[in-house]
């Protein structure tokens, strides 16, 4: 295979938005064992105190996760999420006014590898979220795994990220004056093994746990698709059926996260590694589909309201594909 190596004299704005992005996929990929280990090493050094006394507060704030996290607005808003932005570049496209009255269900299509637009759109002020849609806060669900690692749940919750159970969505849309946006993945883990590039895939024909929780609030839902998403990173091909494709499935049933082989380019070299392509992303936030409130609903109610999200995903998909380079006979694959 041959190398390409990256030129000596790339403009420093551009190594900047390597550099940030690298330290993103490390935090995806590595921070959370890191900061495991390092919290059992300390215990065997003379800073012991350290994972003592953050033993302690990990107990007493051991609920602030599920009780709609610990957003930091100053770290939301520096300026090392818009090298990251225009590493890609991540924009975010509005179509329709979301009242800040009302609190909002947002799903999020496709899963893609690392959800690069989910973050940058929704835990960042990178691409102007509070602008296009002023007085709602954005909160990004993420898997409660992660929020049970040392030093890394307090990371990931100042950027507005709490755990994907229904306890901590629940929390955020009981809040009274509304204003609060929840954003789901809702394809979540399985999905991201068919994150292929040209690949249109979406979990959802199965998925209605997200509209009873809308239907139970009253809140409204939104559906999104990231045009650009499955194209940063390329994947082992492993169609359904394949021994790498039911090993896959085995170990995100029994760990709750898929192991998706994904790679692309590296730091120096374009040829090689677990940096994303500088690919455009575009995630379109659709119009929001009014829902009542009905603490019970109906299996009937489920199906209706499951089926008109459907319908609008679609000719959200239909309706924008041409702007992003999808090809006129390329359709949504509901799974």
């Amino acid at each position: 295979m041959k190398i390409c190596f990256a030129p000596a004299d790339v403009p420093l704005a551009r190594r900047i938005q390597t550099a940030v992005v690298l330290q993103w996929v490390f935090s995806f990929l590595a921070l959370a064992p890191t900061c495991i280990i390092l919290f059992i090493l300390l215990l065997f050094t003379r800073f012991w105190l350290i994972s003592v006394l953050y033993a302690i507060w990990w107990y007493i704030d051991w609920d602030t996760p599920s009780h709609g996290g610990r957003k930091v607005p100053f770290l939301r808003r520096m300026r090392i999420w818009e090298y990251m932005r225009d590493y890609f570049p991540i924009k975010l496209v509005k179509t329709a006014d979301l009242d800040p009255r009302k609190n909002y269900v947002l799903g999020f299509h496709p899963h893609g590898i690392l959800v690069a637009g989910a973050f940058t759109n929704f835990c960042t002020e990178a691409t102007g979220f509070s602008k296009l849609f002023p007085g709602l806060r954005s909160h990004l669900l993420m898997l409660p795994l992660w929020f049970r690692a040392p030093f890394f749940r307090d990371y990931i919750m100042s950027a507005g990220l709490v755990p994907s159970d229904k306890e901590s969505a629940s929390y955020l849309l009981r809040r009274k004056g509304g204003g609060n946006a929840v954003v789901i993945a809702v394809g979540g883990a399985p999905e991201a093994l068919d994150a292929h590039p040209g690949d249109y895939t979406v979990h959802l024909a199965n998925k209605k746990g997200f509209i009873k929780l809308a239907i139970e609030h009253g809140a409204d839902l939104v559906p999104m698709y990231s045009f650009g998403e499955n194209t940063v990173f390329d994947q082992v091909e492993n169609p359904r059926g394949t021994w790498l494709r039911y090993i896959q499935e085995r170990m995100q049933h029994i760990m709750g996260i898929s192991l998706p082989l994904f790679h692309a380019r590296g730091v120096f070299q374009y040829s090689f590694g677990l940096m994303p392509y500088r690919k455009p992303i575009n995630t379109v936030v659709g119009r929001p589909i009014p829902v009542d409130k009905n603490e019970k609903p109906t299996a009937e109610e489920l199906d209706v309201f499951h089926q008109r999200y459907m319908d609008e995903l679609s000719c959200l998909f239909e309706e924008h594909k041409g702007n992003y380079g999808v090809a006129e006979d390329a359709h949504l694959l509901f799974q």
